[in-house]
């Protein structure tokens, strides 16, 4: 009897801790969705698409590309490996479009950040010297859509405008919130 106890309590245990993991997971990106500083990216078509994962489409942005020249300090061919951490500072332009203004790798230390700016986490996938461009990723290159709309718009996006409202929590985390053709709101994630 005493041994059937200690599996049910262990079983609860780990089922608890199971759930609670998930739930940290969706909380987290709740928060962000919800609180998050909101900044407005021009989106850039890519191909190609995975028919096995549902309708998407993959994103690039202009901020996916960063002149080395916005790195404090210098970024270095060294430090310049894939995969490695960077936080990329944001500020509105004219239009409304969130354009990158700083860029530093993110175990450097922070500078002061003036008031309506903002930094977005991301990795670098390659840098080029010859060109003097950092080519980032910041986990909101894709997009899932409606079954059957993902070819639709990938066509459209190479004619016309589309852009994403991203939420940005602490540490830079971003999140898609919503996508837009132009200004119209074609989709809006849910929080939960």
């Amino acid at each position: 009897m005493k041994r059937s106890m200690q599996l049910v309590v262990g079983a609860l245990i780990v089922s608890a801790l199971q759930i609670g993991f998930l739930f940290s997971v969706i909380q987290g990106r709740a928060t962000i969705l919800r609180d998050g500083a909101e900044v407005m990216l021009k989106v850039e078509p890519v191909d190609p698409r995975d028919l096995l994962r549902g309708d998407y489409v993959r994103l690039g942005y202009e901020i996916s590309s960063v002149p080395r020249t916005l790195f404090e300090p210098p970024l270095a061919d060294a430090d310049a490996a894939k995969g490695t951490p960077v936080l990329v500072r944001l500020a509105p332009g004219d239009d409304g479009l969130w354009r990158p203004v700083g860029a530093r790798l993110a175990e450097t230390q922070a500078s002061a950040m003036p008031d309506g700016q903002v930094e977005i986490a991301g990795t670098i996938d390659t840098a080029f010297a010859a060109i003097d461009q950092v080519r980032l990723s910041y986990g909101i290159e894709r997009f899932y859509l409606p079954e059957g709309e993902g070819r639709e718009i990938e066509r459209d996006m190479r004619e016309r405008p589309f852009m994403i409202l991203a939420a940005i929590g602490e540490g830079g985390t971003a999140q898609i919130k919503a996508f837009f053709d132009g200004k119209t709101r074609l989709y809006e994630e849910p929080l939960y």
